[in-house]
């Protein structure tokens, strides 16, 4: 697969996030223990995605994993699927969506510094002049008013996340996309089944009404489309590149938000937006420009000689 194909596929997957952090902060919201919500949802999207890889027949795969790849894939699991789901979810509750909002589309900064310590992954001039427009393009967007300890918490599971980046990147250079976002919804929702049960809390599954298990299957949804796309397309791009895609989901949430809430973005909000298309775009062209300007180059100097 090119990287153009990696690239449409992370664009996918920006616009099931944005749609995704619309619908979450109702879901969320309906729940009195935000850990059961966050264990059925991920629970459920791990048998979504094993249905799927027993129809895509990669079941093989599953089962010629060795140790050490059933090791890596854990980690992803704690590190990625479990972890900093517990600690967003439970900021979410405490805080509001703005701050939450804005400490969560600071995590392509932070993977990016990840990916450049883990995986050697070098930035251009471009990137960086593309993270200053994110920056300030968030910045306008969300005007947090607080940082306590929510903020902190969902400041915690950004960095968690930033972190999976990296060690999903490398696991995918042996291993499909879907058998990743299995193995991290799998042994996730494990982690997270552990935590109900050493913290007393298992009870809450079974004390879940019809109405807030339309909520799980709808959020469980969008996520399985999120990891699906996702990890399919991180594994033919660079992290920096990937992670500063996934802020188009910002437009799409604030679509949203028009369209069916009725709200009306500020002036300053729009050249919010304004800068995080920019910056987005930039981050992912300036490296195809660069690259054809010194080919042609190239191609001229051939010619003259």
């Amino acid at each position: 697969m090119s990287e153009g194909k990696g690239l449409l596929l992370v664009f996918m997957t920006a616009i099931v996030s944005g749609a995704s952090l619309f619908a979450n902060n109702f879901a969320v919201k309906g729940f009195n223990n935000p850990f059961v919500f966050t264990f059925l949802k991920n629970a459920v999207v791990a048998a979504f995605l094993l249905s799927i890889i027993l129809l895509l027949r990669e079941w093989p795969s599953i089962k010629g994993l060795s140790r050490k790849q059933v090791g890596k894939l854990a980690t992803i699991g704690l590190v990625g699927g479990s972890i900093p789901f517990l600690l967003f979810f439970y900021g979410l509750k405490l805080t509001t969506a703005i701050n939450a909002g804005f400490i969560h589309k600071t995590l392509f900064l932070w993977a990016s510094l990840f990916a450049f310590f883990f995986l050697k992954e070098k930035t251009n001039h471009g990137f960086v002049a593309a993270a200053i427009l994110l920056l300030a393009g968030n910045f306008l967007l969300f005007s947090i008013s607080s940082f306590a300890l929510p903020e902190i918490l969902v400041l915690a599971a950004t960095l968690f996340w930033a972190l999976e980046a990296s060690l999903s990147k490398n696991v995918l250079k042996e291993l499909s996309g879907s058998v990743v976002a299995f193995g991290r919804m799998f042994f996730g929702s494990i982690f997270i089944l552990a935590f109900l049960a050493f913290t007393g809390q298992v009870h809450g599954i079974a004390e879940i009404t019809q109405g807030q298990w339309l909520w799980v299957i709808l959020t469980s949804l969008f996520l399985l489309a999120y990891v699906l796309t996702w990890y399919s397309g991180l594994k033919h791009l660079p992290v920096h590149k990937a992670t500063a895609t996934l802020l188009l989901a910002q437009p799409v949430t604030a679509l949203l938000s028009i369209t069916f809430l009725g709200e009306e973005l500020s002036a300053e909000q729009c050249i919010g937006l304004l800068l995080v298309i920019a910056g987005v775009f930039l981050s992912l062209g300036y490296g195809f420009l660069l690259q054809n300007a010194k080919s042609k180059g190239l191609s001229i100097a051939a010619n003259r000689n």
